[in-house]
């Protein structure tokens, strides 16, 4: 699958790129129509430690899916926010099932 990912206030490294990728890939096994993705990392100047945002958005046919989170690190943030994705894609499919 084709992921955007596109850094705010920083520099994104391999590393973190590739753990993306393998995360956001995970989610065409739940649902193949995904058409593109774009994940937004957002480092904001704030004292907190919750200072990392991370927002998806998953392209459908017919519908698009965002997410936002905001954690300590962005591992976290992307594991939590590929967590929502899942469940958000495995609804829609029950959904579609139940139309049928």
């Amino acid at each position: 699958m084709k992921v955007n990912v596109q850094a705010v206030n920083f520099n994104v490294d391999k590393k973190l790129l590739d753990f993306i990728q393998e995360k956001m890939d995970k989610l065409e096994k739940y649902y193949d129509k995904i058409v593109s993705s774009d994940v937004f990392l957002k480092l904001e100047n704030t004292s907190d430690k919750e200072n990392k945002t991370v927002e998806i958005k998953i392209n459908v046919p017919g519908d698009d899916f965002v997410v936002k989170k905001t954690t300590k690190s962005f591992e976290e943030g992307v594991d939590l926010s590929v967590d929502s994705l899942e469940r958000v894609i495995l609804k829609r499919k029950e959904k579609l099932r139940e139309h049928l």
